[in-house]
């Protein structure tokens, strides 16, 4: 340290939610508990209570707390180049575009910082590519109903949910709503807005619907779209947000169905917790030129930097191979749960691991009261809606940590019912 340098004040411990939400607005129906440090698959809170973390931000922490792969790269890169604009060329933005594209059905890459930014870009790149490709004047986009594809107006239009739309009228226009995973409604639809001259664009879809309550795509669905969308010239855009980066055991969940997308969305697990997203595209439907899309921090060197270390650990030997037999293992004791309590659970699903436990319809059970009993016994879960409970721990979670998951979950339960 120079002499003319001082110690940063320390941050102040806002333990107290009183105090927090003097100062925070209040956008989050935020559980009672400060969390202050992780490690692995674990964190403490304020009151050094160990908590196992099935959230990990909301399937974003890859690998974990405190990973020491993560703290090389957050290092070694903010000591070299943190920020600059994408005014010059980043090498560690080039790197990581090259690992996307090469580990995928992609040819180039565009990022951001967040999964609804990448949405937002891939709205825009299928809208220029219909007025300048098909010379659609305009352009209209299909997305499924309960999907989710991020906050800004845009793609709080594009999702299929009215509770996350209720007050921000007026929505962007542009959006119309088919069921999920129903090809005939889908069909339909297409038909319907093409009847005079063609006006679908894209149809938008969530390989995995996460948000929409942990439902997976089926295969035959989607492969009739990727037909239906070769046939007619429509861009197969798919928001692999909260599904991609390893979480389903295959690097993309388009993987897990048969199918490439034309253009596909990332963010959340990229960075491990840093923030950064990635839209993909291949490069037949690649019209951006300068100017017309931009972001300021999107693909700084130390996001980048970060990012790929993460992507490089999927290489790992071994390592989505842990995904895969962990997914089955939780997926198994779900569903053992599900036969023990089964005037209480109604379903098991999803792919390796992002897993949703669904409870009856007619209960007044919710996944708030069951996320709630968890955490009290040192489980962190997340709901995926009024009626499911989410499972997105960490992808390094291990075999004892599985074990340890389940038995509080059944703990939960019993207490519940």
């Amino acid at each position: 340290m120079s002499p003319d340098m001082t110690l940063a004040k320390p941050t102040p411990a806002f333990y107290d939610p009183a105090d927090f939400d003097r100062y925070v607005m209040k956008t989050y129906g935020r559980f009672p508990i400060a969390l202050t440090h992780g490690e692995g698959c674990r964190v403490w809170d304020a009151q050094e209570k160990e908590y196992l973390d099935f959230v990990a931000g909301i399937a974003t922490c890859t690998l974990g707390h405190a990973h020491p792969r993560l703290i090389e790269a957050v290092n070694q890169q903010i000591q070299t180049l943190h920020h600059v604009s994408n005014l010059y060329y980043i090498p560690p933005q080039g790197a990581l575009a090259q690992w996307l594209v090469e580990h995928s059905c992609g040819d180039r890459a565009f990022f951001c910082n967040s999964g609804a930014e990448a949405n937002e870009g891939a709205i825009k790149l299928a809208r220029k590519y219909a007025h300048t490709v098909r010379g659609i004047e305009n352009p209209t986009i299909i997305t499924a109903k309960a999907s989710f594809h991020g906050r800004t107006l845009a793609t709080i239009t594009a999702t299929g949910q009215p509770k996350y739309q209720k007050n921000f009228n007026p929505l962007v226009p542009g959006f119309v709503y088919s069921p999920y995973n129903d090809i005939d409604a889908l069909e339909a639809t297409i038909e319907e807005l093409d009847a005079q001259t063609p006006q679908v664009a894209a149809i938008l879809l969530e390989a995995l619907q996460g948000e929409g309550g942990v439902r997976p795509g089926d295969a035959a669905f989607f492969q009739r779209v990727r037909q239906l969308c070769d046939e007619k010239g429509i861009l197969l855009i798919l928001d692999e947000v909260q599904v991609g980066v390893g979480r389903t055991g295959k690097i993309w969940g388009y993987e897990n169905l048969g199918i490439e997308p034309d253009i596909f969305t990332s963010a959340k697990g990229l960075g491990g917790g840093i923030p950064i997203g990635a839209m993909v595209c291949k490069s037949g439907c690649d019209v951006f030129e300068p100017g017309d899309h931009a972001s300021t921090f999107g693909g700084n060197p130390f996001a980048c930097g970060v990012a790929l270390s993460v992507c490089q650990m999927l290489d790992e030997p071994g390592f989505l191979e842990n995904v895969r037999e962990r997914g089955e293992q939780l997926g198994q004791g779900l569903e053992a749960i599900a036969r023990q309590f089964p005037d209480s659970v109604v379903d098991v699903r999803g792919w390796g691991l992002i897993r949703g436990l669904e409870i009856k319809q007619d209960l007044e059970l919710t996944s708030i009261m069951v996320v709630k009993a968890a955490m009290e016994s040192g489980l962190l879960l997340v709901p995926a809606g009024p009626k499911v409970v989410r499972f997105v721990p960490p992808l390094i979670v291990s075999q004892g940590e599985i074990d340890r998951a389940l038995e509080i979950l059944t703990g939960a339960l019993s207490s519940l019912v």
